[in-house]
């Protein structure tokens, strides 16, 4: 039984190691830069799959006296190298597929080369789909970026059939290079939104909009009666997990002690909601001044 996020990765190494044998060879035999330039693509998945593999694991270590926040970055660091590995495959197969425009190359035995080409399609959609439900379940982005490889392998694969079966009743070879060069567009575009996913991510961005609407709803939820209000709602992720923290402001009359509790009652609603959430509370008093509306942060109240 496959199991964890790494179990994940391993499926994806294994189907990427299988396709690269069965594209070179087919490639060899028909003599097609398409199903070359494809090989190309799924060695850089099998790359990109070794990279998140190596990424799942160390972000999964637990926190220590070096990395005292914990080593969830690594996932995100880990999908921004497999958007740039992306990027280089396009722009050499548009350099090698460049070459061949003029058509000069004969291609042979089209039969072995779309029956490769099918296997592959099928097998990326296959593996693509497992990993992005792992990828969801796990909420993890390198097993994100992986399964985005894949289906993208598998849409530059359908470019490169279309390719070949018009090569097949045109006896134009033409087609073959025209195939190659629009499979690099697409995995040039796959390239650059996963490296601008990562890169959002590295630079502590802030979750969307709508998952801090979430906390606010939970902190307003829990009516807590000594609760006044809240300020300096702020939140960033890391791989899987959230870092949250704001400040809450207490009734006079409030006891630290009381304080102290309702603060682990708040944590406790919204690791509840987001379980891989590390919250923060800062505890102030009623008399603490508010933030102005134009404060980059999240305010607001949930008092009277």
């Amino acid at each position: 039984m496959i199991r964890g996020k790494a179990g994940a990765a391993v499926v994806s190494i294994i189907s990427n190691s299988a396709l690269i044998v069965l594209k070179v060879a087919a490639g060899l035999i028909t003599g097609s830069i398409a199903i070359l330039t494809e090989a190309l693509h799924s060695a850089l998945d099998l790359m990109a799959s070794i990279i998140a593999l190596v990424s799942i694991r160390r972000a999964e270590q637990p926190p220590d006296a070096d990395h005292t926040y914990g080593h969830e970055k690594t996932e995100s660091l880990g999908a921004g190298v497999e958007g740039i590995l992306i990027l280089i495959g396009a722009a050499v197969i548009v350099f090698e597929a460049s070459r061949r425009l003029s058509g000069d190359h004969e291609l042979q035995s089209l039969g072995i080369g779309i029956a490769a080409i099918v296997v592959s399609i099928v097998t990326n959609l296959g593996v693509s789909a497992f990993l992005g439900r792992r990828a969801r379940e796990y909420d993890s982005p390198a097993l994100e970026g992986d399964a985005a490889h894949l289906f993208t392998d598998a849409l530059s694969s359908i470019g490169v059939l279309i390719g070949l079966v018009a090569v097949e009743l045109t006896d134009e070879p033409v087609f073959d290079s025209i195939a190659a060069i629009l499979v690099a567009l697409v995995i040039l575009l796959t390239g650059v939104r996963i490296v601008n996913r990562s890169g959002r991510a590295l630079i502590d961005e802030a979750p969307p909009p709508a998952e801090l609407d979430r906390i606010e709803a939970l902190i307003t939820a829990a009516a807590i009666p000594e609760v006044l209000g809240y300020h300096k709602l702020r939140a960033r992720r890391a791989g899987a997990r959230r870092w949250i923290d704001l400040h809450v402001q207490f009734r006079d009359g409030t006891t630290l002690e009381r304080a102290h509790e309702a603060a682990h009652q708040l944590r406790d609603a919204i690791r509840a909601e987001l379980p891989r959430a590390d919250v923060l509370i800062h505890v102030e008093p009623e008399s603490s001044l508010r933030e102005m509306e134009n404060s980059p942060f999240r305010w607001g109240g949930s008092g009277d």
